[in-house]
C-alpha cells in the first residue's frame, strides 16, 4: 500500500471530524458551537484535499456538502451573534 503525505491529511481530516461528532455525543460541544462547526470544515477541507490526488466522486459530494452545511452553520452564527449586539 502505498501511503502519501494527502492520505494522511485526509486521515486527519476523518479524525477531526469524528472528534466532533465525539465531542457532540458526549454533550461537550453543542450542534451549534463554533468549535464543533470549525472542526468539521478543517476535517471537510482535509479530507477533501486528499481526494485532488486520489478521487472518489461519492466521498467528494459528502465532503463538499458536508463543508458547505458546516460553513453555513458558520455563517448563520455570525450573523445572529450581530444582530444580539
Amino acid at each position: 500500500m502505498d501511503y502519501s503525505w494527502f492520505d494522511f491529511v485526509g486521515n486527519v481530516g476523518v479524525l477531526l471530524m469524528v472528534i466532533a461528532y465525539l465531542l457532540l455525543q458526549l454533550e461537550k460541544l453543542s450542534s451549534s458551537a463554533t468549535s464543533y462547526l470549525w472542526l468539521n470544515v478543517a476535517g471537510a477541507v482535509m479530507v477533501i484535499v486528499s481526494l485532488l490526488f486520489r478521487f472518489n466522486l461519492s466521498a467528494f459530494l459528502m465532503e463538499a456538502f458536508w463543508l458547505l452545511i458546516s460553513l453555513y452553520g458558520l455563517t448563520k452564527g455570525m450573523f445572529s451573534r450581530r444582530k444580539a449586539a
